[in-house]
């Protein structure tokens, strides 16, 4: 009992006032109010309705007429004051922080964290604050003498401590990169005189709901129509450019761009989507339609893709005069129809089905059809086993595929080997479609989507080692044309038929966040429309970015990044964090997403970001050893590429690196586990442990494997499977691991880190396991991202840091 009477007598000498001349002071706000927000039914919707001027960065504001500055609190000498007051002082913690704020002398008054509202008794507030900058908000209601405020930090403990600062910049953090606006959704008019763009945030008001909304605005970037309660979807321009089109509660509404005038063209268009203007008079779209739920005990399952839960919904393709409302149908029967592309001018769809309903094959068959619209006839133009995408251009046909299609027609690989078919190719077909030309052989990057201009040049979005940018495809001069968008990654892009071709896209930076730009093709000009910078990061650090690439020992460059944490000593030692993927597709550039680099950075890790081999991007060898290797030539990348990047890093302890990754990544971080001691501790997320389960019970186990594992099977390779499974080798593992998955994962089962887990614990082993309820492969909701990137932090910093207590306030002891 004595001794802890001493250690809270120890902790409570720690405790002292907060320095009063680095809190702000504003007030009295509104002195003339006659019942105070407490005093009032509505008092907690008046104060919330204030806190976000409070919170901005502005030194003064103006309230009912009158203009109010922030000052220093040491410079008040007051006693009661009318309407309200409120402080703001910024914290920095460069650890997880717990302690008592302590307020003195406000009888009435709340206090925010970040835009949280705290809970507390007797003015005493108990915090459990992250490693980053907070900002605190007290808003007073009832002081009886302004000269008795004093405000304390009591640590929970010696280590626990925090530093006031006057300083306006902070460190980034996860609701910054998580409720920032960003733009989800645009469209640009035919005549580039109108586009659409769809807004997304999120709020602590709100949780896990979005706050949407969607603007028409005119060349000047000027709004001339918003939708902000329900939200529409599914746009599409006429050709005529006289009107707007849209799907909203399951009616196609139809938008006057001159009058605004809106007519519903038909409604109760539930399971509808892809609407496109056929003509100035007739809309194509596809329509779903599901089997009715039944409730039998059973279900026999007719084929492999019987595994997912929407085999059984078909989709046909429709046409809507808009001027009747009258819809028919354009193809029936068992086989799901998709328009790939339509030219009212030779009357024609462009459409893929696949060749059977339920198929018994790692490659699905899709046969490319021509619909002639007057006859109502379909020819076949071939059926392949690996197709994207298909387009009109002119007489011709661009097709997306990989590099096996049309018998190996875009191969560039030695006989010996095995194409990695996620490595898009672009092809025309010519003459009727009985003649294919390769066109982009000589062409690393990986085609991704593809658009049409009306001069039959074409719009590609490709994967380019770790970047996605935009190439133009000149078909006359048969090359390619990269696009100077000053975009790292261009996420979404919509264009003009006007002669001079416009753009308007949005995309990030590795170190710079969502924007939205115009560009004219033709004069290779970019115009910036919108930016969320200074919206959400003002004053915000951004940890620096380096290029750090390495010649591993095959003599093969491997690219990667490191992300320093700003301001970092060089003179000291620092953990890091080694991140993956080793799939087949590169970890890409943008500025934030499920895995927050940036975010880990601004946590005080050195974060290196590798790009090992069998990545698309990189050109048809690198990507084709990604076939039947499993983690073989990956495995040696990470670790070659750990080792080269400590050697240039002498910053970094060698002694608390880190590793991790997901779903393939999270099966490299298992692997890994089991062939070095090189990390500290490992985190994988949704990872493959088992790799016959996976390819038995992953909703597209089967398929994917149909490459990574092509022409292997358990009977007849059953080495690769059990030998490259990382549980078959569990008794390896000397690295503190945690297992991550969402308990409802439909890509890679949960089952795939329960094998492992039950394999390490049996084995006495340093392991945890975390499910997440309800999520599967991928984890969107706000509150538990959040509390995913906590769980990630905090491990990493009790193995890394030595610092328990942020895993422990989680998760116990």
């Amino acid at each position: 009992m004595a001794l802890l009477t001493l250690s809270s007598l120890s902790l409570a000498a720690l405790a002292a006032p907060l320095d009063q001349s680095k809190i702000q002071f504003i007030g009295p706000l509104a002195e003339d109010m006659q019942a105070k927000p407490f005093q009032t039914p509505h008092g907690d919707v008046i104060i919330n309705n204030l806190l976000a001027q409070l919170e901005s960065n502005k030194e003064s504001f103006v309230v009912f007429g009158k203009k109010h500055k922030w000052q220093p609190l040491d410079k008040i000498n007051a006693l009661t004051l009318g309407g309200l007051q409120a402080l703001k002082f910024n914290i920095e913690t460069n650890r997880f922080t717990q302690g008592s704020l302590n307020i003195k002398g406000i009888e009435q008054g709340q206090v925010f964290i970040n835009g949280e509202k705290q809970s507390g008794e007797n003015q005493r507030y108990q915090l459990a604050l992250n490693n980053g900058s907070h900002t605190v908000i007290v808003i007073a209601q009832q002081v009886a003498n302004w000269n008795d405020v004093t405000l304390e930090f009591v640590p929970k403990a010696e280590t626990d401590a925090v530093t006031l600062t006057t300083n306006k910049t902070k460190r980034l953090s996860a609701k910054q990169l998580f409720d920032a606006p960003t733009i989800s959704g645009l469209s640009l008019s035919p005549d580039a005189k109108h586009y659409l763009s769809t807004t997304k945030r999120y709020s602590d008001k709100t949780g896990n709901d979005t706050i949407t909304t969607t603007e028409l605005k005119n060349t000047n970037n000027q709004t001339v129509y918003r939708f902000e309660e329900a939200q529409p979807s599914q746009f599409t321009w006429s050709p005529d450019n006289q009107f707007l089109v849209y799907l909203l509660n399951g009616e196609l509404k139809q938008l006057n761009r001159k009058t605004f005038a809106i007519k519903t063209l038909a409604s109760g268009l539930e399971g509808a989507s892809n609407f496109s203007y056929y003509n100035d008079n007739s809309i194509l779209f596809s329509w779903s339609k599901s089997p009715e739920e039944t409730n039998s005990l059973t279900k026999h399952h007719k084929g492999l893709q019987d595994r997912w839960s929407y085999a059984r919904t078909v989709s046909q393709l429709y046409l809507l005069d808009t001027h009747s409302g009258l819809t028919k149908a354009l193809t029936e029967g068992v086989l799901s129809h998709q328009l790939e592309d339509a030219n009212s001018n030779r009357g024609k769809l462009l459409i893929s089905r696949p060749v059977m309903a339920m198929q018994a094959s790692t490659h699905p068959e899709t046969e490319l059809v021509e619909l002639t619209l007057k006859s109502n006839s379909i020819k076949s133009l071939g059926k392949f086993k690996t197709f994207n995408q298909a387009k009109y251009t002119a007489n011709n046909i661009y097709v997306v595929a990989g590099p096996d299609f049309k018998n190996g027609a875009g191969r560039v690989l030695p006989q010996t080997m095995l194409a990695n078919n996620y490595d898009g190719q672009l092809y025309l077909l010519t003459d009727n479609a009985k003649k294919v030309t390769a066109l982009s052989k000589q062409f690393d990057p990986a085609i991704g989507t593809l658009e049409v201009l009306s001069n039959g040049d074409a719009l590609i979005k490709v994967t380019e080692k770790d970047t996605q940018p935009l190439y133009l495809y000149d078909l006359s001069k048969q090359r390619f044309k990269k696009l100077d968008t000053g975009f790292d990654i261009v996420e979404q892009f919509s264009f003009s038929n006007t002669r001079n071709t416009q753009l308007l896209l949005s995309g990030s930076n590795a170190s710079s966040a969502q924007q939205l730009k115009r560009f004219d093709v033709s004069k290779n000009k970019v115009e910036l429309i919108w930016d969320s910078n200074p919206i959400a990061y003002a004053n915000t650090t951004i940890p620096k970015l380096e290029e750090f690439n390495f010649t591993n020992k095959r003599g093969v460059e491997i690219s990667g990044r490191v992300y320093l944490p700003s301001n970092i000593d060089k003179t000291k030692k620092h953990p890091a964090l080694v991140y993956y993927y080793g799939g087949t597709s590169p970890v890409t550039r943008g500025f934030t997403g499920r895995y927050p680099f940036n975010l880990w950075a601004a946590n005080g890790y050195v974060v290196y970001v590798v790009q090992p081999t069998g990545a698309t991007g990189f050109g048809q060898t690198f990507s084709a050893q990604h076939v039947n290797a499993w983690g073989d030539y990956t495995a040696d990348d990470i670790m070659q590429g750990t080792e080269a990047f400590l050697a240039k890093y002498d910053f970094v302890d060698r002694s608390k690196v880190g590793n991790l990754g997901a779903s393939y990544g999270g099966f490299m971080t298992m692997l890994l586990a089991t062939k070095t001691d090189m990390f500290s501790a490992s985190i994988a997320h949704a990872g493959i442990s088992n790799l016959t389960s996976y390819w038995g019970e992953g909703w597209w186990g089967y398929l994917y494997s149909g490459e990574a594992s092509k022409n292997s099977f358990p009977w007849n390779n059953s080495e690769l499977y059990s030998q490259h499974s990382p549980v078959f080798h569990a008794d390896k593992v000397t690295t503190p691991l945690l297992l991550i998955h969402g308990d409802s994962d439909t890509n890679v089962p949960v089952g795939e880190s329960l094998t492992m887990y039950t394999a390490l614990k049996l084995l006495n082993k340093d392991v945890e396991m975390i499910e997440y309820k309800g999520a599967n492969h991928q984890i969107f909701a706000r509150d538990k991202r959040f509390n995913w990137w906590n769980t990630m932090l905090a491990y990493f910093d009790k193995e890394l840091k030595n610092e328990p207590q942020w895993w422990d306030s989680m998760y116990g002891q």
